[in-house]
C-alpha cells in the first residue's frame, strides 16, 4: 500500500563510491548534538517564547523537552539498529515503505534547510545589536528581507554561505571546529546565568500563565504555554542531526546512544537554567520578540559589558548550529538522491573529504536564498511542522519495527516501547495542531507539491523498485 521497504539486511549496502566516510567518535556526536539544540531556540526564541506565553514559557520549555524525550528514546534505538544517513526518512523506509518514507524525507527537507535559515537569520539580529552597540550603523535595506522592510538580510546570507564553504572542506574537519563552538556557546550561556540570576524577581513570573494553557486565538495570533511550546519546540530537535551521522559514526552502537540521549539530557538542563533566569530577570513584555533576548536582559541590569560579550558569543557560535543543521540537510537530500527519489547525479561522495560535496552546495545556496528573504518567526513555525511530521513517524517506525523484527540486534533499547513511542506521536500531533493555521496549510502545500514531484519521477526512478 505504501510502496516497497528496505529490508534491515539491505539498508547499510550502498554502490561503490556512494558509501559515506566513517569519521566520527562519540565526543563529535555529542557536540553535533549540543551544537545544534542549543542554539536560535535559546539565544532568540526565548523572546518569541515569551510573547506567547509569558513567564510560562519556561513550561513551554520543559513540556517541548518531554516531548523530544520520547523521540529521542526512539531515535536512539532505531539508529543503532539500521546505522545508515537519513535518520527518520530511512526508518520509516524499512517500516513503513517508499511513499510515507518520502512524505518523511521531504518535511526533513524542510525542516532542516529552513532550521538553518531560522538560525542565520537570528545570527543576524545578534550580530547587528552587537555592531549597533559598537556605534556602528548598517543600511537597513541590507539588514531584512522584503517580510521585514528591506531588500535582503545580508548577513544571514554571508554566514549561511561561508557554513557551506566549512562543510565542504570535510566532515571531520567541520565536526571539530563544531566542539570549539560548542564550548564558546556554553560559556556564554554560564556567564548569562551568573550576571542574570541575582537578579531573579518573583514578581516578574505573575501573572505566570497570561494567555492561559491551550493554544487560543488571542488579538489574530495563537498564544498560550502549548502555542509557545511549539515554536521554542524548535529549540530541542538537534538530535536528529546525530542520527543522521549513522553512517559516519565509528561506533554506531556506542557513539550514537550516547550521542543522541546525552546531548538531550545536558541541553534540557541549560534550557531550563537559562529560561528561569531570563524571565525573572526582567518582565516578559519586554522580553517579546526581542530579536536577541540575553542580550537584552543584561544591557536591562545595567550590564552592558556582560551583554556585549554575550552578542559577541553569540554570533561566534550561533554558526555551529547552522553547521550541524545544514550537515544534516546535506545527508538527507544525498540518501533521497542515493535510493534513486532524487537526481542520482547529486549522490556524489568527494574522494578527498569523502563527503558529499555536490548536494552540500546545492543545500548551502538554497537555505542562503531563504535567510535572506524570510522572517525568522515565519521560519522557524514552518521548519517545526516538518520536524513534528517526521518525530511522529520516528515514534511509529519504533513500534513497527519491534513487531515486525524483534529479534533483530539492537544495541540500545527503549524501554517501554509502545507507551514511549505512542507519546511521542500523540505529543507532537497536538503540538502541530497548536501551530498557527497558516503554518499547518503552508506545510500541507509542501508536502502535497512533494508528493506531486514523488509521482511524476521518483517513483519510476527509485533504485528499489527497479532492484
Amino acid at each position: 500500500m505504501f510502496g516497497p521497504r528496505k529490508s534491515l539486511g539491505s539498508v547499510t549496502q550502498h554502490a561503490e563510491g556512494q558509501s559515506l566516510a566513517k569519521t566520527l567518535s562519540w565526543p563529535h556526536l555529542i557536540a553535533l548534538g549540543v551544537g545544534a539544540i542549543v542554539g536560535t531556540g535559546i539565544y532568540t526564541l526565548t523572546g518569541v517564547g515569551a510573547e506567547r506565553a509569558g513567564p510560562a514559557v519556561i513550561l513551554a520549555f520543559a513540556i517541548a523537552g518531554a516531548v523530544c524525550a520520547c523521540a529521542a528514546l526512539a531515535y536512539a534505538e532505531l539508529a543503532t539498529l539500521i546505522p545508515a544517513a537519513g535518520s527518520a526518512y530511512t526508518f520509516s523506509y524499512t517500516a513503513l515503505g517508499e511513499t510515507l518514507a518520502w512524505v518523511v524525507g521531504w518535511s526533513l527537507i524542510l525542516e532542516y534547510s529552513l532550521a538553518c535559515s531560522t538560525v542565520a537569520v537570528g545570527w543576524s539580529g545578534y550580530l547587528v545589536g552587537w555592531i549597533q552597540a559598537a556605534g556602528v550603523h548598517l543600511p537597513p535595506e541590507l539588514l531584512a528581507g522584503p517580510h521585514g522592510g528591506g531588500i535582503i538580510n545580508l548577513p544571514a546570507v554571508v554566514v549561511a554561505l561561508s557554513v557551506m564553504g566549512m562543510l565542504v572542506a570535510g566532515t571531520r574537519e567541520s565536526a571539530t571546529l563544531n566542539i570549539i563552538l560548542v564550548v564558546v556557546k556554553l560559556v556564554a550561556l554560564g556567564v548569562f546565568v551568573a550576571f542574570a540570576l541575582p537578579a531573579f524577581n518573583n514578581a516578574n513570573l505573575h501573572p505566570f500563565m497570561p494567555y492561559g494553557f491551550g493554544a487560543t486565538e488571542v488579538d489574530g495570533a495563537k498564544r498560550g504555554v502549548m502555542a509557545a511550546a511549539a515554536i521554542v519546540f524548535f529549540a530541542f530537535y538537534g538530535f536528529d542531526a546525530v542520527a543522521t551521522s549513522a553512517e559516519e559514526a565509528k561506533n554506531p552502537g556506542r557513539d550514537l546512544t550516547i550521542g543522541i540521549v546525552g546531548s538531550m539530557l545536558v541541553c534540557t538542563l541549560i534550557y531550563m537554567a537559562v529560561a528561569v533566569t531570563a524571565v525573572g530577570a526582567l518582565p516578559f513584555q519586554q522580553l517579546a520578540n526581542s530579536p536577541e533576548p540575553l542580550a537584552l536582559v543584561l544591557r536591562s541590569l545595567g550590564q552592558p559589558t556582560a551583554a556585549h560579550l554575550i552578542a559577541l558569543a553569540a554570533v561566534i557560535a550561533l554558526p555551529s548550529v547552522i553547521l550541524v543543521m545544514m550537515y544534516g540537510q546535506s545527508r538527507i537530500f544525498f540518501t533521497m538522491a542515493r535510493d534513486g527519489l532524487l537526481p542520482q547525479s547529486l549522490a556524489v561522495v568527494s574522494k578527498r573529504s569523502g563527503a558529499p560535496t555536490r548536494i552540500t552546495l546545492v543545500t548551502g545556496v538554497s537555505i542562503a536564498i531563504v535567510a535572506g528573504i524570510f522572517r525568522l518567526d515565519e521560519i522557524a513555525e514552518l521548519a517545526n511542522a516538518g520536524t513534528l511530521l517526521a518525530f511522529i513517524a520516528v515514534g511509529a517506525c519504533l513500534m513497527v519495527l519491534r513487531r515486525r523484527a524483534p529479534e533483530a540486534k539492537r544495541l540500545f533499547r527503549c524501554p517501554q516501547p509502545y507507551l514511549v513511542g505512542s507519546l511521542a506521536i500523540l505529543g507532537c500531533i497536538y503540538l502541530l495542531f497548536s501551530l498557527p493555521s497558516a503554518t499547518i496549510v503552508r506545510f500541507i502545500i509542501w508536502n502535497l507539491a512533494g508528493l506531486a514531484f514523488y509521482f511524476a519521477y521518483g517513483r519510476q526512478r527509485s533504485a528499489l523498485a527497479k532492484g
